[in-house]
């Protein structure tokens, strides 16, 4: 579900420009199916941007897309991930609990350095 204040052009041209590997594209017969951006900073690993078109879901892309990031992840000596998931995308959250994520009592901060 994409949100006004988010660019994801914007977030993909930037994400691009770091080439850790760590942006995923399933395609099938050459069209993108599938995304998901993740990101180590050596202390926690994210995970971003993960989604599916509506018609190919339910055919294991997202749970192929998360295990080849937390492949990656791993491999960069990542110890854990951090996601987010907005309150009214139940869906989401469900998909990550049938991955193994749980919930923590936090309180989830930003602060936007750039505006878009």
């Amino acid at each position: 579900m994409q949100r006004s204040w988010n660019n994801p052009h914007l977030d993909i041209a930037r994400k691009q420009v770091v080439s850790d590997g760590l942006f995923l594209v399933a395609e099938i017969d050459g069209v993108v199916v599938g995304t998901l951006m993740a990101g180590y900073e050596g202390h926690r690993g994210s995970i971003n941007y993960v989604g599916v078109l509506p018609g190919n879901r339910k055919m294991g892309i997202g749970r192929a897309l998360m295990s080849e990031a937390e492949r990656l992840l791993v491999e960069r000596g990542c110890p854990k991930i951090n996601l987010q998931v907005r309150t009214d995308n139940p869906e989401a959250v469900e998909f990550y609990r049938r991955l193994g994520y749980e919930t923590f009592d936090i309180v989830n901060m930003g602060k936007r350095l750039i505006p878009d």
